[in-house]
């Protein structure tokens, strides 16, 4: 399941659209954003992985509290939950000026305000993270960890995420398939290398 599926399924549909309420979105603005940003997510935590950072990239996804973010759109525009939104999206991109980088961005491709988008995006991160802490819990993480270091990444990844057997490149293909918006990358994956610091 890709990011954005995901993040469509939360609170039972119901999430993105509260997360839009929070913030002073419309519904129809809330999905363009998230069509335009949750894809983008995963391919900076899909190239952050396949560079040489899977292990940073499982360790942004530790702690099982984060998963409330997932189940409340009041928790993830918080400012609490948009600190730990833009914490994520400094992991991935390498710096809160590279998160900066990709909103301006989002903002000007949306057409939506820039103040709001700076909110959004954390939110949304928050409560991407949030959705994939249920999907990976910490002992899981763990584990990964472990096999990874010890070269069965491939096996790990694939019972993580419901799979079975090696597709896509084995191990790092299976999480390709969490990462991403159903294979097709984002509008945005042209200039994501911009904002992704190594």
């Amino acid at each position: 399941m890709s990011i954005l599926r995901l993040l469509q399924q939360a609170q039972g549909g119901q999430g993105l659209g509260q997360l839009a309420s929070q913030l002073g979105l419309d519904a129809d603005q809330a999905e363009s954003l998230t069509s335009l940003l949750a894809p983008a997510i995963g391919s900076a935590a899909r190239q952050r992985a396949e560079a040489g950072g899977l292990d940073d990239v499982l360790g942004s996804l530790r702690g099982e509290g984060q998963a409330g973010l997932f189940d409340d759109a009041g928790a993830a525009a918080s400012a609490a939950g948009q600190a730990q939104g833009r914490d994520f999206l400094s992991a991935l991109l390498g710096g809160q000026s590279e998160a900066e980088g990709l909103a301006d961005e989002a903002a000007a491709r949306s057409g939506i305000d820039r103040d709001v988008v700076g909110q959004f995006l954390p939110a949304l991160a928050a409560m991407a993270q949030g959705g994939l802490q249920r999907q990976m819990p910490d002992d899981q993480i763990d584990a990964a960890q472990e096999e990874a270091r010890g070269g069965g990444l491939a096996g790990m990844i694939g019972g993580l995420l419901g799979g079975g057997g090696q597709r896509g490149g084995g191990g790092l293909g299976m999480l390709n398939d969490l990462l991403d918006a159903d294979g097709d990358g984002s509008a945005m994956d042209d200039v994501l290398g911009r904002f992704l610091r190594r």
